[in-house]
């Protein structure tokens, strides 16, 4: 088990004035959350944490920027983010709490604060952990996607800075923001066709106009390289298939556990274009070739098999993955 520092004690301690301070008669939402304090930025949205002050408790409030809070796509993302969020109960998703409008009619939801380092922060300094503890990791990250792809929903954003690491053990997946829903007729697998939403549909066709751009959004930082989400998408999801569907994040997961296993990510280049033809039509050296130290052979065939190209030549389920990471692998 991976051994983090606890919370603040600000934030996790149980005080009997608060347990026992009268709750008000005519309870105002509005004035439901006080003491906000951001503590994440995303392309597009705000992480905040704040007290409840009906509960007496810290929890995570996220909303939109205010440059896009009136942006009826971004709202009814966020908005679905929530639900998709609160409807995976599992304990390696975060639980959500509360969506709702703020005095301003914008849309919020609050979850869960969580504390700990991201698994980016852990590989920055790979050396201190031994495989087993990051391969529990993986494992634990699999379970959620097993769940989520057992109820029709593929989180289509894996990547080290979307997986937390908490100071009691708890392993969360972070981030449903890019979250695909399928049909409730599809395959309960998530092996059927998928339905784009509104929203979706049109981001696709967005897109389609200017691809590009659309991935620029997400990967680029000022400097005009490459950053994170790219280097961990499937080639279906680089190219906007339609019919993707949770095959994308067995990929995903397997360009996680690469890098783990040897300290680089499976696609390569400094510029955007590189990346996106490295992942499409490069296939990647194998871990055990790269890395600096032995890996096991197990491991090492496990992430290939997760990062071949053809959706098809894939595990076909997470369920896979998680035996056979499960297995005695140092043998």
């Amino acid at each position: 088990m991976l051994n983090f520092p606890e919370p603040p004690k600000s934030y996790s301690s149980v005080f009997l004035e608060e347990t026992d301070k009268p709750l008000p008669e005519k309870i105002d939402p509005r004035t439901r959350y006080a003491f906000f304090s951001t503590i994440a930025q995303g392309g597009k949205s705000l992480i905040k944490s704040c007290k409840d002050l009906h509960l007496s408790r810290f929890v995570c409030y996220k909303t939109l920027k205010p440059e896009f809070a009136a942006d009826e796509i971004e709202q009814k993302r966020l908005i679905r983010e929530a639900r998709v969020t609160a409807m995976l109960q599992h304990p390696n998703t975060v639980p959500t709490y509360e969506l709702g409008r703020d005095g301003r009619g914008n849309p919020y939801f609050t979850m869960k604060l969580v504390h700990g380092y991201t698994l980016r922060e852990i590989l920055n300094f790979r050396e201190r952990y031994d495989l087993h503890q990051l391969v529990e990791l993986v494992i634990q990250v699999g379970h959620a996607l097993q769940y989520a792809h057992t109820h029709g929903v593929a989180h289509r954003d894996i990547k080290p800075e979307n997986i937390l690491a908490g100071p009691y053990g708890e392993v969360l997946l972070l981030d449903w923001g890019l979250a695909k829903v399928w049909h409730p007729d599809s395959n309960a697998s998530g092996s059927g066709p998928a339905v784009e939403s509104e929203k979706e549909s049109e981001l696709a066709e967005q897109s389609h106009r200017s691809a590009a751009p659309a991935i620029e959004d997400i990967t680029l930082t000022g400097h005009g390289k490459a950053q994170g989400t790219v280097h961990y998408m499937s080639p279906e999801q680089l190219k906007q298939d339609p019919l993707i569907d949770h095959r994308t994040d067995i990929f995903s997961l397997g360009a996680v556990l690469y890098e783990i296993l040897c300290g680089e990510k499976p696609a390569h280049g400094e510029k955007l274009h590189e990346v996106v033809e490295s992942v499409l039509n490069q296939q990647p050296a194998e871990a055990a070739a790269v890395a600096k130290y032995k890996v096991p052979t197990l491991l090492n065939d496990i992430a290939a098999r997760c990062l071949d190209k053809n959706p098809d030549s894939r595990f076909q389920s997470m369920e896979e993955v998680i035996m056979l990471l499960q297995q005695d692998w140092m043998s």
